[in-house]
């Protein structure tokens, strides 16, 4: 394999739909409100793919290091465990990334804003350096959070809270209460992808030192907890068609087909064979947006 496909393979582009959920879908509400900004949109998608490349390098580089990335792991092989790619490279190109997310970031806010220096610059200036941080600090230091069973957390806040309030905030300078069900519907899948990851690698992290939920109340109970955030997600979206976007076409429960066949594909899976369900949430999860905010505008 050369070396641009390690290279290509260290992005894990199949992260990245889950990562553009949050964004699609709160700029299709903006849309739909009659206050939207074609440029805060193509910025805020830009800004969110070069973020979660910056992630998944900074976790490579991160498990590589604490040698969680070994022969044990199940799930595709990590860029640096191929040995083609040095530590100083992924090092470099973590910084590249960090760089592109800065400049991305920065063109988002003034596209929204104008400028850099009023008071909501300010405050998704601060959002988009915590971004950084949290995307850099999942498994990289002694304090990876990663580590420590916090994951779920931050994915929650930074998928789901994030993407969506913070992304419909910079089109319209306001956060009405409903759209925290929709962020919350995402936020939840987003965590269930990562609950499945910690379910196929909880052996090895176990091993390692690793303290996911997953690896802390094991493998059945681990499915339980995905089977409650999966449901509660779910319910957010109806609450929110229900009761605030009430539409003729409920065209979005369409896309609730696909996850409720995927949490009967994890109860009937066990951790050796879990991976593939990761890529099935967060296709699933993309397609919830898409058709979520077209029914939006129907």
């Amino acid at each position: 394999m050369s070396k641009t496909s390690i290279w290509i393979r260290s992005f894990r582009l199949r992260t990245l739909p889950l990562s553009l959920s949050g964004v699609i879908l709160a700029n299709f509400i903006a849309y739909a409100d009659n206050i939207f900004n074609i440029y805060t949109c193509i910025f805020s998608l830009t800004t969110t793919l070069v973020l979660q490349i910056l992630s998944n390098l900074a976790n490579d580089l991160g498990d590589t290091l604490k040698g969680t990335d070994n022969s044990e792991r199940k799930g595709p092989e990590r860029a640096m465990q191929t040995g083609v790619i040095s530590l100083k490279e992924m090092k470099m190109a973590i910084i590249a990334f960090v760089v592109l997310s800065v400049i991305s970031g920065t063109l988002l806010i003034v596209s929204s804003f104008e400028s850099l220096s009023s008071q909501n610059s300010i405050y998704m200036l601060s959002l988009g350096a915590l971004a950084i941080i949290a995307a850099i600090k999942y498994t990289l230091g002694k304090k990876a959070y990663g580590y420590h069973a916090m994951g779920d957390i931050f994915v929650f806040i930074f998928f789901g809270l994030a993407s969506v309030v913070g992304t419909y905030f910079l089109h319209t300078s306001k956060i009405p209460f409903n759209i925290f069900l929709p962020a919350t519907s995402i936020g939840l899948l987003s965590v269930g992808v990562l609950n499945m990851n910690n379910i196929r690698d909880i052996d090895n992290d176990k091993n390692c030192g690793k303290n996911t939920i997953a690896v802390i109340v094991g493998e059945n109970k681990a499915k339980i907890y995905h089977y409650i955030i999966i449901s509660a997600s779910l319910i957010c979206m109806i609450g929110y068609f229900t009761y605030f976007k009430q539409s003729y076409y409920n065209l979005y429960l369409l896309s609730f087909l696909p996850i409720i066949k995927h949490v009967i594909e994890v109860k009937r899976s066990t951790k050796e064979n879990i991976d593939k369900q990761l890529k099935k949430l967060s296709l699933s999860t993309l397609v919830l947006a898409v058709i979520s905010g077209i029914t939006i505008l129907l």
